[in-house]
């Protein structure tokens, strides 16, 4: 009995003093460019307690809250020279609680990493629905939404071993850089797949696997020449965060008095051009900015210093620890502009080639590129994003129109000519998205009802266009949805095979249908050629207006000399330029290429990427082009 009561009472009292709940980040790195880290400590009540570190380092700033809960530890790594210490939480001269610190070394090379560029074809997978890799990570305990497939907007079972064991399928069909939706964990009740309510930023969601298997498939994919992109989300989080459940302050997320419920909600108004509207009302700003995504999505408070130090060392910690190729933010103008800027640059501070692309959904081409680094747009109010990419929102809106539409003075293929006509307002143009759909928009296969001519033209305009193309996982194979009619859930299918017991099998060429394999096979054919033409990568555009629905432009090398005066054949030998055609017509389309003869000096002959069949070609000559075609050619 006496035995039982001392167990019972070292047990009593080891549960009153264990104070250390989370540490965030768990674990750091030395020699990073900034040497300042930030440690979130939380436990009950923990800001009580004095703050100590071992072997002598110092406090650089302890930061206590409103909220007991949580402690702000800051040090200055470079003065730590083991590779862990303890913090101690003291009462008196008594510990409490202590949490051992490790700071490891980084990977050779790591601050001068390679991010993706124009040279690589991004692949964006929702990891639900691709491919389940393991059953047994279905649903987990601890996390509310099980797996159900049957329900469209429910957890289907895809996951990161589901992906890892399709790389070779990804590799062969060209693609160089996987983009996924978020994969931390999203624990919310329901239509959580989509992983952008989430509610743990340190933590992979069980169901689609572990830390060191999100490692496991970025590693798996340098092996290839490939790099993994994570989806940041820095404008939101879950409703169901633990940090929401538990405010640090209550400034962490934007709260309104005239709101509703706990956290006093108000939906934005998602006019976002009043980041930069000279006329507009400090009112519509403010519920733009500061208002929710959605009722589940707490608006995020970048303005507060530790919000924004959170998210930056967030960001870094995940592309070091999981050595990441780039990072992809969504909802990029929703956040504060001023303190966005500055997490951008303290990324880009410690990764000098680091690329980050911004979902910046907007269809002007002026407000899209305003957000784009070094923007002479954004020099109207002296701001600086420092954002390298963004995404060409401007082109996948006129894309579809322009192959919809008869053809009149705006109307018609005239859209793509007065597309990239606003290629001037772009700071970096080749590092820019270029896309035709993504998981948020209606499937491009659908507007056109499966006709595989019209993806055909539109994955040419993406791969040969200036930028970075990128596609979404299914077009490749034809795969429809409709967005307008049955929802979200509709866009995002299951790929076919991605489940055992799956009646068809798309992954596999030999198994594809004749339909899925059209659409493949000129897919693997572009990418694959793409992959090596540095003319596409970072060429000059030179283009001519649509006659008769037929659009030409040409990708030539900076070397090349375009001959003004048509009489001097002057030519640079050492040069390579690519002509493009797209033909909207449902005839044949035959036509003179003088027009052309600026790029055509000293060309005799073309050959088609897609056949191999050379073509014989001069000023002189007519070329035909099939009714709802594409052409591609090397001029030679």
């Amino acid at each position: 009995m006496k035995k039982h009561f001392t167990f019972l009472f070292l047990l009593f009292i080891a549960i009153s003093f264990a104070q250390i709940q989370k540490v965030e980040p768990a674990f750091w790195w030395h020699e990073m460019k900034n040497p300042e880290l930030q440690i979130l400590v939380y436990g009950k009540d923990i800001s009580k307690y004095q703050v100590e570190l071992s072997d002598n380092i110092k406090v650089k700033d302890l930061t206590k809250t409103e909220n007991p809960n949580y402690v702000f530890i800051t040090i200055n790594t470079d003065e730590v020279q083991k590779s862990s210490f303890k913090i101690n939480f003291k009462n008196g001269k008594k510990t409490v609680d202590s949490y051992t610190y490790e700071l490891k070394t980084r990977n050779p090379g790591s601050a001068e990493r390679n991010s993706f560029s124009s040279k690589d074809v991004m692949y964006l997978i929702m990891p639900d629905r691709f491919a389940n890799g393991d059953v047994s990570n279905d649903s987990q305990p601890n996390l509310i939404e099980k797996a159900n497939r049957s329900l469209p907007s429910g957890r289907h079972g895809g996951d990161l071993r589901g992906i890892i064991n399709n790389l070779d399928y990804l590799q062969d069909l060209g693609v160089t850089a996987l983009w996924l939706t978020p994969a931390n964990e999203d624990n919310e009740k329901q239509t959580s797949y989509h992983g952008y309510a989430q509610t743990d930023l340190y933590k992979i969601d069980g169901r689609y696997g572990s830390t060191q298997e999100y490692l496991e498939l970025s590693q798996k994919l340098q092996q290839r020449g490939m790099m993994l992109i994570q989806d940041y989300v820095t404008n939101h989080w879950g409703i169901s965060h633990w940090l929401i459940q538990d405010l640090p302050t209550k400034d962490w997320i934007h709260q309104f008095k005239d709101g509703e419920g706990k956290y006093g909600f108000k939906r934005s108004n998602y006019r976002t051009t009043s980041q930069f509207d000279t006329n507009v009302a400090e009112i519509d700003k403010q519920e733009a900015l500061n208002g929710w995504f959605d009722t589940t999505m707490p608006d995020l408070n970048q303005s507060n210093p530790l919000v924004l130090k959170y998210l930056t060392q967030n960001a870094i910690w995940w592309i070091e620890y999981a050595e990441l190729g780039g990072l992809r933010v969504d909802t990029y103008p929703y956040n504060d502009k001023v303190s966005m800027a500055k997490w951008t640059k303290a990324i880009t501070d410690e990764y000098p080639k680091f690329n980050i692309v911004g979902e910046a959904w907007m269809y002007n081409p002026a407000h899209v590129s305003y957000w784009q680094k070094d923007s002479k747009i954004g020099e109207i109010d002296n701001y600086n994003s420092n954002l390298p990419s963004v995404m060409d929102f401007t082109l996948f809106t006129d894309l579809p129109n322009a192959l919809k539409e008869e053809e009149g003075w705006d109307t018609g293929m005239i859209k793509i000519y007065n597309s990239f006509g606003n290629d001037f307002l772009y700071p970096n143009i080749n590092n820019i998205l270029v896309f035709f759909e993504n998981h948020d928009t209606q499937r491009f296969n659908e507007i056109f009802k499966g006709d595989v001519r019209y993806y055909k033209m539109a994955m040419t305009l993406i791969a040969t266009a200036r930028g970075i193309p990128q596609i979404y996982y299914g077009s490749e194979i034809g795969m429809m949805g409709n967005k307008d009619k049955l929802g979200d859930a509709d866009i995002r299918k299951d790929f076919p095979g991605g489940w055992k017991g799956d009646s068809q099998n798309a992954f596999n060429p030999k198994t594809q249908t004749l339909e899925q394999k059209e659409f493949y096979d000129f897919t693997q054919k572009l990418l694959t050629w793409r992959k090596s033409k540095e003319v596409i990568h970072t060429g000059k555009t030179k283009h001519y207006m649509p006659k008769e629905k037929v659009y030409v432009y040409f990708r030539y090398n900076n070397n090349v000399e375009i001959s003004r005066d048509l009489s001097n054949q002057k030519n640079n030998l050492a040069n390579e330029k690519v002509m493009v055609v797209i033909n909207n017509n449902e005839k044949d389309q035959t036509f003179d290429l003088s027009r052309f003869a600026e790029l055509l000096v000293g060309v005799s002959k073309g050959k088609d990427v897609i056949t191999g069949k050379e073509i014989s070609i001069s000023a002189q000559n007519k070329i035909t082009i099939s009714g709802k075609s594409s052409l591609i050619l090397e001029l030679q």
